[in-house]
């Protein structure tokens, strides 16, 4: 198979679909591989380490997209690339189409294969392409939330994990999956006073085992959220239900209820957010503020970390990516049931309900095209 790696042109995006190593992996089962001009560069991976692996370097996004059969992305095409996509052409990225009805409908259009990586689905349940970025995102988000805390970008002006006779910071994490749970970590062991809020006994029994003692778990539900937000310094949204839009737990009204300085920190942003006022940014013009409540809202937040995010993406992406080019979408959908739930979108019609459901569109069984 011919596999093309365009470079990201999303904002600030540094990320790459696929390493070096992963490169070499793939061309070692007899496929071929072009890379774009640059595409590894932003996260440390120049051209000639991908030419010294067997790849081919093409000097532009377009010769990429007309040469491959299937390419691999990091984030979903965006407009300028929606006329490159070709019928047929196997998509293998980030979609989350259900928060952007014009990705929807210009894929839709192109009669591409859209297998969305967010969507890939263990027998368990569990999300295995999502959970590297996820674990990225999760860190980051109090990474990023303890820096807008300070007093010069328009935060409370309070220290995550306080000092000796000065109490923490009280953090908040709406949604105890993979996002909530790494953040978690991170905010209990730079000494934060945390709670995270879920709609799973169970997954809040687990959390209760494994966390440290700063870490208190609650039952999510409007009444505790409301009562909660008004002491939380720092807030993460990290809320997903698999390809489709995350509910708004905090609503517009209740930002009165938040003291001046608040930050809010949705990570679910790329999947339609789970606070009301959250739309996404870039990571150029990250935060905005709303009723003195600074929301940070980066949609791509793991692509400020690109060596690590890439590495960790690809080694997750990679074994699914050979299936792929070995076999084909249809066979290696049909051989690992892993990969059917991924399929979104292919030759023209939507094969995710979810996706349908969103914007009322109509849905065909992805068994149409399986059988």
């Amino acid at each position: 198979m011919i596999i093309g790696v365009p470079k990201e042109i999303k904002n600030n995006e540094n990320r790459v679909a696929l390493t070096p190593a992963g490169a070499k992996e793939l061309i070692k089962r007899g496929h071929s591989v072009y890379v774009q001009h640059t595409a590894g560069e932003g996260s440390g991976f120049p051209d000639a380490e991908y030419e010294a692996a067997g790849a081919k370097i093409l000097p532009s996004i377009e010769a990429t997209y007309d040469i491959a059969e299937m390419i691999m992305k990091v984030k979903e095409p965006i407009e300028s690339e929606y006329k490159l996509i070709k019928e047929n052409q196997l998509l293998f990225t980030y979609f989350h189409f259900a928060s952007y009805e014009p990705l929807t409908m210009a894929m839709i259009e192109s009669k591409a294969v859209c297998l969305a990586y967010e969507t890939v689905e263990k027998a368990d349940r569990s999300l295995p392409l999502l959970v590297p970025m996820s674990e990225v995102a999760g860190r980051m988000a109090i990474q990023k939330g303890a820096n807008y805390l300070e007093k010069p970008l328009k935060g409370r002006g309070i220290l995550l994990g306080g000092v000796p006779g000065v109490l923490p910071a009280k953090v908040l994490i709406l949604g105890g999956g993979i996002v909530g749970t790494q953040a978690a970590w991170m905010a209990a062991g730079l000494g934060a006073d945390v709670t995270i809020m879920d709609v799973s006994l169970p997954r809040m029994r687990y959390l209760a085992d494994v966390m440290p003692a700063n870490v208190k778990t609650i039952m999510s539900n409007e009444y505790n959220v409301r009562n909660l937000i008004k002491d939380a310094d720092l807030i993460v949204g990290a809320v997903l239900i698999p390809g489709a839009k995350a509910p708004h737990l905090i609503t517009r009204d209740m930002l009165k209820d938040m003291k001046p300085g608040t930050v809010l920190v949705d990570v679910a942003v790329d999947q339609g957010g789970c606070i009301e006022t959250c739309k996404p940014t870039t990571h150029e013009n990250p935060t905005f503020i709303i009723d003195d409540v600074v929301h940070y809202c980066v949609a791509n937040m793991p692509g400020a970390v690109p060596y690590t995010s890439t590495l960790a993406l690809t080694n997750a992406t990679l074994p699914y990516a050979i299936q792929l080019a070995d076999k084909g979408w249809k066979k290696a959908a049909k051989e690992n049931a892993d990969l059917v739930p991924g399929l979104n979108v292919i030759n023209g019609e939507v094969v995710y309900e979810a996706v349908a459901q969103a914007f009322n569109l109509p849905y065909t069984p992805v068994e149409k095209y399986l059988a």
